[in-house]
């Protein structure tokens, strides 16, 4: 019963852990990271060793006080791959703007 609780538990780790990795942009052709941001809608992706960045494919999913900017990150064909797009914050014009 013991054993059969260790395993258990080992094997939801294990699938926890691989539904936690990142899909990386190196380890893709263009076409495939293209294809992936278009499936998902919005997905985060690897783009190098240590970085990461959110695609989407248009500005309503980006949240209020965002707006969608053209993206590219590098793939094993490319090294600038147009993914759609990154979410980044609007800029104030003035302090008191909210």
């Amino acid at each position: 019963m013991r054993r059969t609780l260790l395993i258990g538990i080992a094997a939801l780790m294990a699938g926890t852990s691989i539904a936690q990795a990142r899909p990386s942009t190196l380890s893709m052709t263009c076409a495939q990271a293209a294809a992936t941001v278009a499936s998902y809608g919005a997905v985060v992706l690897s783009t190098g060793q240590h970085t990461f960045d959110r695609f989407v494919v248009h500005n309503g999913l980006c949240l209020p006080g965002e707006y969608a900017e053209r993206a590219t990150a590098p793939t094993i064909d490319t090294p600038h791959c147009a993914l759609g797009y990154t979410c980044e914050q609007r800029r104030r014009l003035f302090h008191n703007d909210f």
